[in-house]
């Protein structure tokens, strides 16, 4: 039976000769990602400011969110946030941290099914206090640069110092880009948005460890190539598998991006856009050429002749 090949096992595709277009683009989105971050922030949700989250569904059909706006705006519990999600029934409302402590908490969340009644049916209800909120944004923070520095030594062990500056500059590339993203979109920065980053470092990580295992492989085996043939070599030797578990990827996520519902889509949409756009960037256009820049290869003994 005859395989299904979606890349051809012989691609000889230039990559390389893109870095002088990619390093600059990369550097121009790094610059505007970290500036939104500054300038317009993130939209950190319940877990990381504290406050009420509930999930409702209207009875009576699709939801009036003018009006439900309105009767909760005169309630008097501060800040309400009203977003529509999933069906035109479904409505999530956010309720910010009340002066009080945990009763006056539960005193806003009693006034608004009061305001709403029996028309809505409640699905989730969420209360985090101001003290555990700083706790999780601290340990999550903690977590997100233990994670980094301890892939930094794991890739210094294993590789020349070279290779683990490369990966380390091509994967904090990638967080920049995606926190960037999530500033545009506003989409919640929550606890799952942490393990969204986790998992998008790992996983571009991954990559990156594949094609820079083949540059060490192709660097004993070709003396004389010049760098550059040698890192479009090593990316052509491994672009079938890297689009096949891209697109396997891709595919599962557009599943749980559709169907997964609310409680994953700040961590599905994030990841999208981390694993899908960036990763798949990042590791062709930066993670391998900026090689070259860092001084890979040029210590070869070229007096040697290539292997076959």
């Amino acid at each position: 039976m005859r395989l299904l090949r979606i890349v051809p096992d012989d691609t000889k595709f230039d990559f390389m000769r893109f870095r002088r277009i990619s390093f600059p683009v990369s550097a121009l989105l790094s610059i505007l990602a970290i500036t939104l971050y500054f300038v317009h922030g993130l939209n950190f949700g319940i877990d990381f400011v504290g406050g009420t989250l509930m999930e409702v569904q209207n009875k009576a059909g699709p939801a009036d969110l003018a009006k439900m706006r309105s009767t909760l705006g005169g309630l008097g519990v501060g800040e309400v946030q009203l977003q529509q999600f999933g069906g035109p029934s479904d409505v999530l409302i956010r309720l910010a941290q009340q002066p009080g402590g945990e009763n006056a908490q539960q005193a806003a969340v009693e006034k608004v099914r009061a305001a709403l009644g029996d028309t809505v049916e409640y699905r989730r209800l969420e209360v985090v206090g101001p003290r555990v909120s700083t706790e999780f944004l601290t340990s999550g923070t903690l977590g997100l640069m233990l994670a980094i520095i301890a892939i930094l030594i794991y890739l210094w062990f294993r590789f020349e110092w070279q290779f683990a500056l490369g990966a380390m500059i091509a994967n904090v590339h990638d967080l920049v880009l995606t926190i960037g993203f999530m500033s545009v979109t506003q989409i919640d920065f929550d606890l799952t948005s942490i393990a969204a980053l986790l998992t998008i470092l790992g996983y571009s990580l991954n990559d990156t460890i594949v094609i820079y295992d083949r540059i060490r492989e192709m660097l004993r085996r070709y003396k004389r190539l010049s760098m550059a043939d040698l890192l479009n070599i090593s990316v052509n030797a491994t672009l079938s598998r890297s689009i096949i578990t891209h697109v396997t990827v891709t595919l599962a996520l557009l599943a749980l991006l559709t169907f997964g519902g609310q409680a994953i889509h700040s961590f599905t949409a994030t990841m999208m856009f981390g694993v899908v756009l960036v990763g798949t960037y990042t590791s062709v256009f930066i993670a391998a050429p900026i090689l070259i820049y860092l001084g890979v290869g040029t210590s070869r003994d070229t007096g040697q002749k290539d292997e076959g």
